[in-house]
């Protein structure tokens, strides 16, 4: 495979996107730095195809990175091999507000051919090249210029190796007959909507325990307030305030701007600053969260009571089981919230009860719960047994 010296003028970058927009698939990762910020700051970016591999400098002066872009999110002829692709896509959506696609996360693959449910880049590497790779750069500086040879060639490891991973991986998921099972979380990871932050949203990531409509509605409006801040001065949400301030002040709210100088977590300074009077200026808009808004038990996920609870417990031990039998991570094959809603009696609209996950664990799941399997010792293995 040709490595190219780091691309740092746009015609190069142009030739080099045109040679490997020819290729079937191509290997994309990116280094980033996003402690100090709100926007993750794009540092460099490696591709690969089978022949080629490269290091993009988005930071070099005049560089144009259309190209590169418009092959990640507009080709659709070539796919995008990722590795726990999940950040590399949120920075792609939020340079051009769309995701690449058609795409391929070896994570997820390596899910489906039982090698753990986070299996790490280095240890995907060793699995599969049997190369144990140099982490000395791992937690390099990528904003500082310039770049070191060693902190490019171990960026240039990550998609070198993953475009040689890939085709293996395929091979297996064919011979296995599993590629299919992977085409729903891949559409899921590329969905734009899934990268999309929404200011007026922001307030249902952020945890408080009253579940009153007033308390609700000023906790939506500071959220949104905040969300707004951290975006404009790119700084991480918690620097503006955290988590914790934010829900205390929704639940008690200060009578006045002075008052902010006596809350836990702020400065002192916001009972005069320009920040503080921005914030009890949303207070002052906020309104009672709506009932279309208001969180509620989703109706096809019940409350579970004590037996239900021991009814789910069981499904996660005969999940424990069909996981091993088959040799897949059992978070691929079922979350939490819909073995708690089948325990509870949903037969609809889950997904362990549609497709592939239906076959490997959902038929088993609704006949244990309705009474027409349960589990069995033999041989000092635990196994499920039909019942009369």
């Amino acid at each position: 495979m040709q490595i190219h010296p780091l691309i740092t003028d746009s015609k190069t970058l142009s030739d080099f996107c045109a040679r490997i927009a020819k290729s079937p698939y191509i290997a994309v990762d990116t280094e980033f730095m996003r402690e100090n910020s709100y926007w993750p700051e794009l540092c460099l970016v490696q591709v690969a195809d089978p022949n080629e591999a490269a290091a993009i400098d988005p930071k070099a002066p005049g560089l144009d990175m259309t190209p590169l872009l418009d092959l990640l999110v507009d080709n659709e002829d070539v796919l995008k091999v990722f590795h726990a692709g999940g950040q590399d896509i949120e920075i792609v959506h939020n340079l051009t507000g769309k995701t690449p696609h058609p795409m391929f996360d070896t994570q997820i693959a390596a899910m489906a051919l039982g090698l753990g449910e986070q299996i790490g880049y280095g240890n995907l590497v060793d699995a599969w090249m049997g190369v144990v790779l140099d982490k000395g750069a791992r937690f390099t500086d990528w904003a500082r210029r310039p770049l070191d040879k060693r902190q490019i060639d171990y960026a240039i490891g990550d998609v070198t190796y993953l475009i040689q991973i890939f085709p293996k991986m395929l091979e297996e998921l064919r011979k296995t007959g599993r590629g299919d099972w992977l085409d729903q979380e891949m559409e899921r990871i590329s969905d734009p909507a899934h990268y999309e932050n929404d200011p007026s949203q922001a307030w249902q990531r952020v945890r408080i325990a009253s579940k009153k409509a007033d308390v609700l509605g000023r906790l939506k409006a500071l959220a949104a307030w905040r969300e707004i801040e951290a975006q404009d001065k790119n700084l991480p949400r918690g620097r503006i305030v955290k988590d914790e301030t934010l829900a205390d002040i929704a639940s008690h709210p200060p009578r006045n701007q002075e008052d902010l100088g006596k809350v836990r977590g702020l400065s002192a300074t916001w009972r005069t600053n320009d920040i503080g009077a921005r914030l009890m200026s949303a207070l002052a808009r906020h309104q009672p969260l709506g009932k279309d808004e208001m969180p509620e038990r989703d109706p096809k996920r019940p409350g579970l009571g004590k037996d239900g609870a021991l009814v789910a417990d069981l499904l996660k031990l005969l999940l424990k089981i069909r996981s091993r039998d088959i040799n897949v991570a059992a978070r691929l094959i079922a979350r939490t919230d819909d073995i708690d809603a089948l325990a509870a009696g949903v037969r609809e609209g889950l997904s362990i009860l549609e497709g592939w996950r239906y076959e490997q664990y959902g038929r088993d799941a609704v006949d244990l719960v309705e009474g027409r399997m349960a589990f069995a010792v033999k041989n000092g293995r635990l196994k499920m047994t039909r019942t009369e």
